[in-house]
């Protein structure tokens, strides 16, 4: 099967083994003086040994590759004692894998070993308000409830600073990347463009780490097969910005995805591409893309 997974630079990799203790599912070692990654089973691609090579010889790529399986790393890890089950089961929750953690819950309650304990998303240690979380909505509705508005947010947290790039809500997502103010000059947001879409807000102006949000926006589309991206900005200058730092991310990325443009006026209409405005004493310029 095609899927994530890490590769590692072997002309950049030195040896140092700092990737080491990061991959608590044993799927790296060093062997004949270079960092290997010795199965794909072992390998869940979320790229936790990413941050710690001091060489950047690690990167996450796409290719075909044995399907990651939990119950093999934990038939693996067990042996090697309660830390070592213990920081797997926060690595796993670190990256918003739910389905992956119940499955390792599952492994030790099935073979009668204790649960460590460890860091949770309840957890005081964690901020409840950036814990990676997908959001069920029921597709059929009655017709009072069809009647009016529903949410159809999938997910939660929505804030570009605060997503979790390795979230699994992105795998095969159609991307809805806005300014923060659109969702109040647009009354018919979750109807019109939320709906069916994994949702990013930032504000182009304002939020001062625009480099950060280029590189986060970049991970994104390198760890998961994104279908489609929708930008929303206001007319405003400043907010087309937020087009900018998706072409930023995508180049940044080497990824080609599709991507539709809008522009929300003032008024709260949605224009096709983007609205363009320069103002000199006693003229007006407009243009529209």
């Amino acid at each position: 099967m095609k899927r994530k997974i890490i590769d590692i630079d072997e002309e950049k990799c030195t040896g140092c083994g700092l990737c080491i203790p990061d991959c608590p599912e044993g799927a790296l070692q060093i062997i004949d003086g270079k960092a290997r990654l010795v199965s794909d089973l072992f390998c869940d691609g979320l790229g936790a040994c990413i941050g710690t090579c001091p060489e950047g010889a690690i990167c996450v790529v796409e290719r075909e590759a044995e399907p990651y399986s939990e119950e093999a790393v934990m038939e693996k890890i067990v042996p090697q004692g309660m830390g070592v089950i213990k920081a797997h089961l926060e690595h796993l929750l670190g990256h918003g894998e739910e389905a992956l953690y119940h499955r390792a819950i599952d492994y030790l309650n099935a073979n009668e070993i204790p649960v460590p304990p460890h860091e949770t998303p309840a957890a005081p240690a964690a901020c409840p308000g950036t814990v990676a979380r997908s959001l069920q909505r029921e597709e059929a509705r009655s017709a009072e409830q069809a009647a009016r508005i529903e949410s159809e947010l999938r997910q939660w947290p929505v804030q570009l600073t605060l997503v979790n790039p390795s979230a699994s809500y992105f795998d095969d997502a159609d991307l809805l990347v806005s300014g923060d103010c659109v969702p109040f000059a647009y009354p018919e947001f979750h109807r019109d463009f939320l709906q069916g879409k994994i949702l990013l807000i930032f504000c182009p102006k304002l939020d001062a780490d625009t480099e950060g949000y280029i590189t986060k926006l970049a991970e994104i589309f390198s760890r998961h097969t994104v279908r489609s991206i929708t930008v929303l900005h206001m007319e405003v200058p400043c907010c087309s910005g937020v087009r900018y730092i998706v072409d930023k991310a995508l180049k940044r990325a080497g990824k080609e995805i599709p991507v539709a443009e809008k522009t929300i006026t003032l008024q709260g209409e949605a224009v096709e591409g983007s609205i363009v405005r320069r103002r000199g004493p006693g003229t007006g310029h407009r243009r529209e893309m």
